[in-house]
């Protein structure tokens, strides 16, 4: 696949619209945790990534990712239509231009659910994004997640393991950390971000701008 290095990154402009990145070693917990976050709030909107690699029992394409094969994933990198893209696992991810956008132009916020990799590129596409990075409480406990999900082999397990400290070595990078030990409490925790994110005055300022003029005439 192509080095995302090696591209030209086209900015994304859009001064109202949130655009959250969250990021976990697998099994950490991270989907469950967005899934109930996107289900309660109907101005957030989860972004479906591309894949390379087969469903898992159970998965929808279009629902949880666009299953795709290499050579479209490939044209899809040539016509600049993923905002980022990596290989993760030994299968190859990436998230749509076209879907972020309509998002936005529908004013609402935009979750991520990528990995470190596409997080660097993302901030170089969107600056303003935010950066949430979600950790398990033990290595033990992400072994149990793992293997309790019962949808990998254990070979596939054992890599994932072997990966997750690769991954959680650029937990620095981001801007918020949630350990997700308990899920009622990392999901509160999730949800006080992007409540925050939403009151701070880049986003507050354009919208209160007429209350703002009335009350300083």
């Amino acid at each position: 696949m192509d080095d995302p290095a090696t591209q030209e990154p086209q900015r994304m402009t859009n001064p109202i619209g949130n655009l959250f990145v969250i990021a976990a070693p697998s099994g950490a917990g991270k989907t469950s945790l967005v899934r109930a976050l996107v289900s309660d709030d109907p101005r957030l909107q989860l972004s479906v990534s591309n894949t390379t690699r087969a469903p898992r029992p159970g998965e929808v394409d279009g629902e949880h990712y666009h299953f795709t094969d290499m050579a479209h994933f490939r044209e899809l990198i040539a016509q600049d239509r993923l905002l980022e893209h990596a290989e993760v696992h030994g299968n190859c991810y990436g998230t749509g231009r076209d879907q972020v956008e309509a998002a936005f132009a529908h004013g609402r916020d935009v979750i991520l659910e990528i990995d470190w990799q596409g997080a660097r590129q993302i901030r170089e596409r969107f600056p303003a994004c935010i950066r949430i990075f979600i950790l398990p409480p033990s290595r033990d406990a992400l072994y149990q997640r793992l293997k309790k999900r019962g949808q990998d082999s254990a070979e596939v397990i054992e890599r994932r393991i072997a990966n997750a400290r690769g991954e959680i070595e650029h937990a620095t990078e981001f801007d918020y950390l949630i350990v997700n030990d308990r899920f009622d409490i990392a999901l509160a925790d999730l949800t006080a971000i992007i409540r925050a994110v939403r009151l701070s005055m880049r986003i507050q300022a354009p919208r209160q701008a007429g209350l703002l003029g009335q009350l300083l005439a």
